[in-house]
């Protein structure tokens, strides 16, 4: 790790179960992470201070808190507003689509630990009313009903590699209106303005990652009108999450399919917002390939 890690920082992973807490948890400790599984709210106190007097020796620490904690978990959104006064802190929040935890926990055949003599829907219900109040203060929410256990942890390694002197990390995601809005976006851009490629027979097999879609996409003055402005327009934005101590965002750029406009969209924006100070740009085509 290098000297400009700050220490004692330390990052709390929940979320909903099955929503992929253990993938994000082996995923930050392959990037060099002390991670603790299972941690009761009550031992973030102690664990924080451990870790800012061992320095460089615990650089980054990430702990595991979930409703597993039983009725120590509630205590939880109190806890981290305390320690989050002039500390590092952050909040990542693993969440899924309920037909999803649905299928996931059939598939492994393990009930809701919340469960109870209820259904797994009611565990399910009941775990989001308890997880509410510290999704709303989480710092990072992922959904990743349509990630799979590489997809995520690939993810996770985009968003929490030590980016040096990096002070804010903005991921630029396309994605398709039809497979519906991304539930962890802070910004939105709507591509649909422009003419759509899909309709010419010889660029609708392509995507936005082909040269051809991306001079067709290109060509049309709005859109380079757009994607200058929209850059400039996130310059100030950007920056103000840094002042705010705001480490991530999600920039959400649209269009029908997420094949076409929003992938030309999102790789011109990145590249753009990729020379802005302090910012760290990660690019992600979240519906490119579906049919």
């Amino acid at each position: 790790m290098t000297d400009e890690v700050p220490a004692g920082e330390i990052l709390i992973v929940t979320g909903m179960s099955g929503a992929g807490r253990t993938t994000a948890a082996n995923a930050l400790e392959d990037l060099g992470w002390y991670v603790v599984d299972n941690l009761p709210p009550q031992m973030l106190r102690p664990l924080l201070e451990l870790s800012e007097l061992a320095g460089n020796a615990l650089p980054r620490v990430a702990a595991v808190v979930d409703v597993r904690g039983g009725e120590l978990f509630a205590a939880l959104p109190e806890i981290t507003r305390a320690l989050r006064h002039g500390r590092t802190l952050r909040i990542l929040f693993l969440d899924a689509a309920d037909e999803v935890l649905v299928r996931r926990f059939e598939s492994v055949r393990r009930p809701h630990p919340l469960q109870g003599d209820g259904t797994l829907v009611d565990g399910i219900r009941r775990e989001r009313e308890r997880l509410a109040p510290i999704r709303e203060s989480a710092d990072v929410i992922v959904d990743t009903s349509r990630d799979n256990i590489h997809q995520l942890a690939t993810y996770i390694g985009d968003l929490f590699a030590d980016d040096g002197a990096a002070r804010h990390t903005v991921t630029v995601m396309s994605f398709g209106f039809k497979y519906g809005l991304p539930p962890d976006a802070d910004l939105v851009a709507d591509m649909r303005f422009l003419p759509n490629p899909f309709w010419n027979p010889d660029l609708k097999a392509l995507t936005g990652e082909d040269d051809a879609v991306r001079e067709e996409v290109l060509s049309h003055d709005n859109a380079r009108e757009f994607i200058d402005a929209y850059a400039a327009a996130l310059a100030p934005v950007l920056r103000g999450y840094q002042d705010e101590n705001k480490r991530h965002s999600v920039v959400a750029v649209g269009c029908t399919g997420g094949k076409h406009r929003s992938v030309v969209t999102a790789r011109e924006l990145a590249q753009r917002l990729s020379g802005l100070p302090g910012v760290a740009v990660r690019l992600k085509h979240r519906d490119l390939g579906r049919e």
